[in-house]
């Protein structure tokens, strides 16, 4: 599914210079769920931005689906991550003034599918991810756990390959943390979709089917958990 070969990111700032991945080299099977762990500023939002295409490398290869990144056009780049992919982000990103099926809705009519078989899949997802009976209220009116899953029900409308997730659970209390990867753990098993998980939390990140701890930059350690 992602195949990255000496991946390199550097920021400069002025005359700062951040050299935030450092010859990344990593191959993600597909169906599989990776977490992504480390301390904070080791570099997991940065790898999963650079894998997702969200962005650019400074050196080095990344392929999905047996394509290069680098060799699209941003149009093209913007296309195939609407058709294949999925994010879900701690802040959820949900529109205030929307319900959580017309949030959820939002991928497929951006990507010109009808209204009327976009509400069909939203609803059908929203049910999947335990909101049968909450479709219909803002998110102003939904626990920060019921926004998440409106976010993952977004993140899955599209059947997209692979899903990217940054810290999905740094909002919640543990409980609903447990729930929420949970809820993920099951839909990649059912779905066969692939999930890349970036965590700070180690109960969270032992979920997955694989660990990769970060550290300045470079995979430090790589190993399965003991649920395996």
């Amino acid at each position: 599914m992602v195949e990255a070969k000496n991946v390199h990111k550097v920021y400069e700032i002025g005359s700062l210079r951040v050299d935030a991945l450092q010859g990344i080299d990593l191959t993600i099977k597909k169906g599989e769920m990776i977490s992504v762990m480390g301390p904070s500023g080791c570099g997991k939002t940065t790898l999963l931005n650079c894998l997702s295409g969200l962005d650019d490398l400074t050196k080095g290869i990344v392929k999905i689906e047996g394509v290069s990144l680098a060799e699209m056009s941003d149009n093209k780049k913007t296309e195939y991550r609407a058709r294949r992919m999925g994010f879900i982000f701690q802040a959820y990103n949900l529109l205030p003034v929307l319900t959580a099926v017309e949030n959820t809705e939002l991928p497929l009519l951006l990507s010109g599918c009808n209204q009327k078989k976009a509400r069909i899949k939203a609803l059908k997802v929203l049910k999947l991810v335990g909101l049968e009976g909450r479709e219909h209220h803002k998110p102003a009116e939904l626990s920060g756990g019921e926004q998440q899953r409106v976010a993952i029900a977004r993140s899955l409308v599209n059947d997209p390959a692979i899903v990217w997730a940054d810290e999905l659970t740094g909002n919640l209390d543990a409980e609903t943390s447990q729930q929420i990867m949970a809820l993920l753990c099951k839909l990649n098993k059912e779905n066969k979709q692939t999930f890349v998980v970036v965590t700070h939390d180690v109960s969270i990140g032992e979920m997955a089917d694989r660990v990769l701890k970060l550290r300045d930059g470079v995979i430090e350690k790589e190993y399965k958990p003991f649920h395996q």
